[in-house]
């Protein structure tokens, strides 16, 4: 990066500047203009100069110069004006003064609109160039640096330069101008007032800045503490689990409250200092005033200034002060943003980058890589210089399967992030026939090497998204109908992002051997059957709940499934254990709260905790005479639960029965039922009444057993139950889907779509046997797709932390292998797997057959394809005893590389291999 600044922004905005000050430069002549005008209107039609008698006039807008001697010496007339009266003149000169005023308005209006945008163009510059260079940063660099201080310098640190980069060149001359016009205003009318002005300015420019060097050093150490804070914080979010096993949160609290202190005494001392300074330079601004008015006095009362004057030299000190101050609030922006800029380029340069020429974007079909992979002297050591892997020597032939074994950390895990170039080698060379590793485009080693870790990245989406964020290497094709899209590539250009529309279509359908999007979810399923994850895959989604126009595109399949698991839990005999919702019918398997409002909550004014707060719930219950009911019902649960279980440990089963009461609760409910004696529903507080409400809605009877329903009570919740669903009906918004037998519940997961009830409580093994039946339902019906495909609309959490270990081990996979690499690199990839598990993922994967592809070059037409070759594999194994189903074993021992054979020959003489087999 350009270490210069002020260089930076005139490499990239030199036109733009050279513009934008000549606008203001044409400018100045206006706000003389405007200056001066105040003294013609006083002098003249208001105090009566040139307007002897009551009928004098006077020429308005006349415009005529002196010629000088040389060219004759005779007056020359533009515009001879308009003859006009005293009033009128002072009405013309008045509107002239106001048609200055917005012409220097609009000149302002454009100047800071114009810095504006290119402030922000260039701090959008900025921040691309900085993300830019992160994902070039040498791999080793990331072990030094937190991601949440990289975020921070990118988010926050530059966002004062967007500010100042717009003012760079043009706020200078801009205020310099206004205060060097004002300035010779004043000195036109009088040289001393112009004299005190200049000394007060004078005294400023040297005294201020000087006191404002301490407060650029608290700033840079306020810029630092804040940003080892954002990496403290994020350290302790990433290290949670290791803080609450070790107690250690409260260590915690002391260390930030710690950094947090010294941001407090830096930013004090900062406010201290900034508002003395700010004191100070505004007693300077108001002493000139109070000189003008006793000198200027004095000279006005002696006849040797007259009052127009004055008035004009005040009015024009007026404009005076404010760029001063600008200027050396300028000057001292101008150091912090310096200081800011050089430590941004000091933290995002580190050494050797990759070059922008490998990352370089690559459109079409890039060349296989068919050629021996040659590893020759490869030596690595880490930040320490500990030498972790010793010079080795191998080769990996096209389609060979090389399995790779020894201790964890004997030298195969690195020697496999060295061919994914995750770690630099020391020494030594990795070639894919003869052209080194690093020296071939990111384009071809990103789209035919795939690498599969043991720890595996993935971003928050959903696992669609997920496995195809690999094949997004360049758009293929635009999307029609995209309004402003012409402005926006524009916009990038302009600021030296990049150009490729982000909004496109960016999935190679060709890699994955599909001809448009309605072919993807298939092929995803393929991979995901071949890495043994279409089962979890399946049960997300069962329980997902597909958005609107998912819901319409598979409402009738589930019908009909919901139809065919009816019959096949009677078939069955087991029709007993599933309660389907009927509308006019008390659900006992239910809760109170769903036997009330009887449909999907869809906003959260509806879901069970916040009913006791609903309006509109409240007023269906005293309509139909249900509150005292349910206030009572809630007041014996209660009594019964305190009187029954206060003396129990929290760790007691029976709590985990109860289900709506806590063990932490009880002295509430202890403390509540005291307080409210014998008093009913209305008498009751509002907090009393709602907790009450609160355990009798979530009471099942089936489940809790104190057999606290009537009929007549179950009759008025029916009643009750009618009356809301017609007034949710009758609503503006949809905040309850209601369930409805012949239809599709669109606030549902799949599953309880199709289940459409409520299983029995308190029967044997009744979930897993209707939870099967559901399988079994959707096999028979070939719905089985159709679920998955709604599975992979499953979102999987930050970093992947929705799904276990092994999931993500499987995912990255099934990623992998959706690329359709010629190289596959896994590094300890399915260590969280059982070894059963490994060997049949291995074991089908060695099976796939190869598909046809396109060939390789620059263009993709229709039939020039060929036979993929086998894809050659490089695999760590967790399980040494997996290494029969590879061509080729290579076994590690203290960073070198100890046997080298078929798995048949080294099984009879490796030493090494048999222990690690055994």
């Amino acid at each position: 990066m350009n270490s210069n600044l002020f260089s930076y922004i005139w490499q990239h905005t030199r036109r733009d500047q050279i513009w934008i000050i000549g606008v203001i430069l044409i400018s100045m002549p206006f706000l003389f203009l405007a200056l001066d005008l105040p003294k013609a209107i006083v002098n003249g039609p208001i105090q009566g100069r040139g307007f002897m008698t009551p009928d004098a006039t006077a020429r308005f807008l006349e415009l005529k110069f002196a010629l000088p001697q040389w060219l004759g010496g005779s007056n020359l007339n533009l515009f001879s004006g308009f003859e006009l009266s005293r009033m009128g003149y002072l009405v013309g000169l008045s509107f002239v003064f106001l048609g200055l005023v917005c012409i220097n308005g609009l000149f302002k209006f454009y100047i800071n609109t114009f810095k504006g945008r290119l402030g922000e163009r260039m701090l959008r510059r900025l921040r691309y160039e900085l993300v830019d260079r992160v994902l070039r940063f040498p791999m080793p660099y990331f072990k030094k640096v937190k991601p949440a201080e990289v975020a921070t310098m990118i988010k926050d640190e530059v966002e004062p330069l967007g500010g100042f980069i717009g003012d760079a060149f043009v706020q200078p001359v801009f205020l310099s101008g206004q205060a060097l016009t004002a300035m010779i205003f004043i000195m036109v009318q009088n040289i001393w007032l112009g004299l005190i002005a200049a000394s007060i300015v004078l005294i400023q420019a040297f005294l201020i800045p000087r006191l404002r060097k301490r407060l650029l050093v608290l700033g840079k150490q306020q810029q630092l503490t804040a940003r080892d804070l954002a990496g403290r914080v994020a350290e302790v979010v990433e290290g949670i689990g290791e803080v609450r096993t070790n107690d250690t949160s409260n260590f915690e609290r002391a260390d930030i409250s710690n950094r947090l202190g010294r941001i407090f005494f830096i930013r004090y001392e900062l406010f201290q200092r900034k508002f003395f300074v700010k004191f100070l330079n505004n007693f300077l601004a108001q002493l000139t005033p109070f000189l003008f008015f006793l000198i200027g006095g004095y000279f006005a009362i002696s006849g040797s200034l007259d009052i127009g004057q004055l008035v004009a030299v005040i009015a024009a000190y007026k404009d005076l002060p404010g760029p001063i101050k600008e200027l050396i609030d300028w000057d001292q922006q101008r150091q912090d943003v310096e200081i800011k800029y050089n430590q941004v380029c000091e933290q995002f340069s580190p050494q050797p980058m990759i070059t922008a020429a490998l990352q370089a974007p690559t459109p079409g079909v890039v060349a296989n890589l068919s050629q021996p992979l040659a590893v020759s002297g490869l030596t690595i050591t880490d930040d320490t210089g500990t030498m972790v892997l010793e010079p080795v020597d191998f080769a990996l032939a096209p389609g060979e399967w090389v399995a790779a074994v020894g201790e964890v950390n004997a030298g195969a895990e690195i020697t496999a992030e060295a061919l994914a170039q995750l770690v630099p080698p020391t020494a030594g060379h990795i070639r894919i026939g003869d052209q080194p590793l690093d020296a071939i485009s990111a384009a071809v080693t990103g789209r035919r090497i795939a690498y599969v870790g043991p720890d595996t990245y993935l971003r928050n989406l959903s696992i669609r998204a997920c496995l195809l964020s690999a094949l997004m290497n360049h758009p293929q094709r635009s999307l029609s109908g995209q309004s402003g899209l012409k402005r926006d590539l524009e916009e990038a250009r302009a600021s030296g992002n990049s150009e490729l529309d982000w909004s496109a279509d960016w999935i190679d359908y060709d890699r994955l051997g599909v001809a448009d999007a309605s072919h993807i979810d298939k092929r995803i399923l393929k991979a995901l059957t071949l890495v043994e994850m279409d089962d979890e895959v399946f049960e997300f989604g069962l329980r997902s709940q597909p958005d609107a126009s998912a819901s319409r595109a598979i409402e009738t399949p589930i019908l009909t499934a919901r139809a065919a698991l009816k019959a096949r839990l009677a078939k069955a005999s087991i029709a007993h254990m599933v309660e389907p919702f009927d509308p006019d019918r008390f659900q006992n398997q239910a809760t109170i709260a769903e036997n009330l409002v009887f449909g999907a909550a869809l906003s959260k004014e509806f879901e069970a905790e916040n009913l006791p707060r609903n309006r509109l719930f409240l007023d269906i219950l005293a309509e139909n005479a249900l509150d005292q009911q349910l206030y009572d019902v809630g007041r014996k649960i209660a009594a019964t639960v305190v009187e029954l279980f206060a003396d129990l440990p929290p760790n007691h089963p029976f709590f985990d029965r109860l289900s709506f009461v806590k063990p932490e609760e009880l002295p509430t409910y202890k403390t509540m039922l005291a307080r409210l004696g014998d008093r009913d529903y209305v008498a009751a507080d509002k907090t009393d009444r709602g907790l009450l409400l609160g355990l009798a809605l979530r009471y099942i009877e089936p489940r809790h057993r104190l057999n606290l329903l009537t009929d007549d009570i179950r009759t008025l919740i029916i009643a009750a139950r009618r009356r809301l669903i017609e007034r949710i009906r009758a609503g503006k918004s949809a905040t309850v889907a209601i369930y409805e037998p012949e239809h599709y519940n669109v606030g549902s997961s799949l599953e309880a779509n199709i289940l459409f009830g409520r299983i029995a409580h308190g029967l044997a093994d009744a979930p897993n046997k209707v939870h099967q039946a559901i399988r079994e339902t959707l096999v028979d019906l070939n719905l089985r797709d159709t679920v998955l495909e709604a599975g992979l609309s499953f979102v999987v959490g930050n970093g992947g932390k929705r799904l276990t270990q092994a999931q993500r081990q499987k995912l990255a996979l099934a990623r992998a292998l959706l690329k359709e690499p010629d190289i596959l690199i896994v590094n300890r990839g399915l260590a969280n797997l059982n070894p059963r598990n490994q060997r049949a993922i291995m074991a089908a994967l060695a099976k796939a057959k190869p598909k046809a592809r396109p060939k390789s070059g620059t263009t993709n037409e229709v039939g020039t394809v060929e036979k993929k070759p086998r894809m050659t594999v490089f695999w760590v194994l967790a399980s040494p005893a997996l290494v029969e189903l590879f061509d080729r074993v290579l076994v590690f021992h203290d960073g070198r590389i100890t046997a080298d054979g078929t798995p048949a020959k080294l099984m009879d003489s490796s030493k090494q291999l048999k222990r690690l087999v055994a």
